[in-house]
């Protein structure tokens, strides 16, 4: 029996979408030869709660918990939101705020919180780590990001103990989307490449969720060659065990007089398909009518385009829910809307779509990756930003997905992927 250290900075009751790869990896490998040891925050101020997935946490498994110094309640205070007021994710970073108060705490969260606002973890949790080590001599070390400070612990205990560390960046690292229109001084990007170089030499293997962000770190680092490895993201089988494993007929769809849209998850600013809300507002003049669902957060800049093209009275904001709830949802759908941020971009809800066995409209501007998978599934189109999307609308109903390609996302069958990857790891040392 060996013993994995799995640092995971967001955990149950957590409803944060990141830790359900980590979450469904873990209980998927097998309990006869990995005994997990998790290493959490114990208490964070940021996410909603989902005590949903506490059903997913076997009692068992050895889980450490230390504080973490965050700034978001600070942060609150500073632009005047109450202690116990949620934040939302688009909001800590808008560039749409225009106040003093917002400017400032932004500046101080990009340059000097590096790599990210979690840091303040790192002190207590390596600190747990250590002591849990006397203990349990866990043999290999991994890390999840974001917040990719995480991989920090991960290094250093990695040298510490001389004991092989693999980081999984869920995304990247030092040039992440959302700083694509953000400043950061030259010395904070210099240190934050340092820190990301650093972790992934010391690594034994890195795992990445999409096969552009690999391509992409292989061409950035040399030194990745022959130990970089691309697990998707996928959808966890057991989540979807109480619906059927079918695509809706097309007379299901085509029979309804309502056609729900329904996008799950976070939508900023920079992935608003105004032409897709174009085309709906068209297809209902025509006399069609198409409804938009939301679940999740949604960037206020995108529903005052909704409104001023006059599809206020077509939305529903559902807001955040517990997981169970949000598959239902999007089972529910007649069109699962997605959105990519940029090329190295799968969202992890895209997997979820393609397990409903409904049709998939994606959105993404030079992004062959999720085009695809898409396609080879058989379950939608995807369309640039800019484009025309009539021709979803003309064919939609007609999707048949493919089924036993999708199933190849199961995260029992990418867990065995990533017990291959630790098993191999400990036959080398």
């Amino acid at each position: 029996m060996k013993k994995v250290l799995f640092i995971s900075y967001f955990w149950p009751p957590s409803g944060k979408a990141s830790l359900h790869w980590p979450l469904d990896i873990i209980r998927h490998l097998p309990k006869n030869e990995i005994e997990p040891i998790i290493l959490t925050v114990k208490e964070e101020s940021f996410t909603q709660k989902d005590e949903s997935l506490l059903s997913k946490v076997d009692p068992d498994w050895i889980t450490v918990k230390s504080n973490a110094l965050e700034p978001f309640n600070i942060y609150r205070k500073f632009i005047g939101k109450k202690k116990n007021e949620k934040l939302i994710a688009s909001e800590t970073i808008s560039t749409e705020n225009k106040s003093l108060a917002h400017k400032i705490s932004l500046w101080i969260r990009l340059n000097l919180f590096i790599p990210d606002a979690r840091i303040g973890w790192n002190f207590t949790a390596y600190r747990a780590a250590k002591k849990v080590y006397v203990k349990e001599k866990f043999d290999v070390i991994v890390s999840i990001g974001p917040p990719h400070s995480s991989h920090l612990i991960g290094l250093k205990l990695s040298k510490k103990l001389n004991l092989p560390h693999i980081p999984v960046l869920i995304d990247p690292w030092v040039d992440i989307v959302y700083y694509k229109n953000l400043k950061r001084s030259c010395i904070t990007k210099k240190i934050d490449n340092h820190l990301e170089k650093s972790v992934l030499l010391n690594a034994e293997q890195v795992v990445f969720v999409t096969k552009s962000s690999e391509d992409d770190y292989l061409n950035k680092y040399e030194f990745l060659k022959n130990k970089t490895n691309v697990l998707y993201w996928g959808f966890d089988e057991d989540d979807f065990k109480n619906l059927p494993l079918n695509y809706r007929s097309a007379e299901s769809i085509i029979n309804k007089s309502e056609k729900v849209i329904v996008h799950a998850g976070n939508l900023f600013v920079y992935q608003n398909p105004k032409n897709f809300w174009q085309q709906i507002k068209s297809q209902n003049d025509s006399g069609s009518n198409y409804k938009i669902k939301f679940i999740g957060t949604v960037d206020p800049i995108v529903l005052d385009y909704l409104k001023e093209i006059g599809l206020q009275d077509k939305v529903e904001t559902l807001g955040f829910l517990p997981y169970p709830q949000m598959i239902k949802q999007i089972f529910a759908a007649d069109i699962l809307l997605v959105c990519a941020s940029e090329p190295r971009h799968v969202p992890g809800k895209l997997f979820e779509a393609l397990r409903t066995g409904n049709p998939v409209i994606a959105f993404g501007d030079d992004n062959s990756e999720v085009k695809r998978i898409i396609e080879s599934a058989n379950s939608g189109m995807m369309f640039s930003y800019n484009d025309s999307c009539t021709s979803f609308f003309e064919n939609f109903e007609k999707i048949k997905p493919d089924l036993t390609l999708i199933k190849s996302f199961d995260r029992a069958l990418i867990s065995k992927k990533f017990f291959e990857i630790i098993k191999n790891l400990l036959h080398k040392g």
